[in-house]
């Protein structure tokens, strides 16, 4: 990976930010497996429609969300690849009780120790 740059590192600080607050991480998740109206994330989020609506706005004008508007509701998704991931990678890292997941073993490392050539001088003692 190439050094960050000045801007990038402002821009992903005010990124992460935003997903600081559990509501806002939580109406992301929601919102990057479906596309759901303000009435149903706030229910699944469990705070009013007009604190669910605040913090749509926010995540909205962030570029986060996306809005669509049918009729008088609006609905909204995640359509940005890069933010699926990072929700996706966030919650494979984090287990359901809120502890760390462990760091997956490498496949290399997966099969156990490879044996290793027993130096010359010992097969030689050894008659080989």
């Amino acid at each position: 990976m190439i050094e960050p740059t000045s801007p990038q590192l402002a821009t992903a600080a005010r990124t992460f930010g935003l997903l600081l607050a559990p509501v806002r991480l939580h109406l992301v998740a929601l919102a990057s497996c479906g596309e759901y109206d303000v009435g149903t994330l706030a229910s699944r989020v469990g705070v009013s429609v007009p604190t669910a609506s605040q913090h749509l706005a926010k995540l909205r004008l962030a570029g986060l969300l996306s809005a669509r508007r049918v009729g008088r509701r609006q609905f909204y998704t995640v359509q940005d690849p890069h933010v699926i991931a990072l929700v996706e990678q966030i919650f494979a890292h984090v287990a359901p009780d809120g502890s760390l997941a462990p760091d997956p073993v490498p496949s290399d490392q997966r099969r156990g120790p490879v044996p290793q050539q027993p130096p010359a001088a010992m097969v030689a003692a050894v008659g080989g």
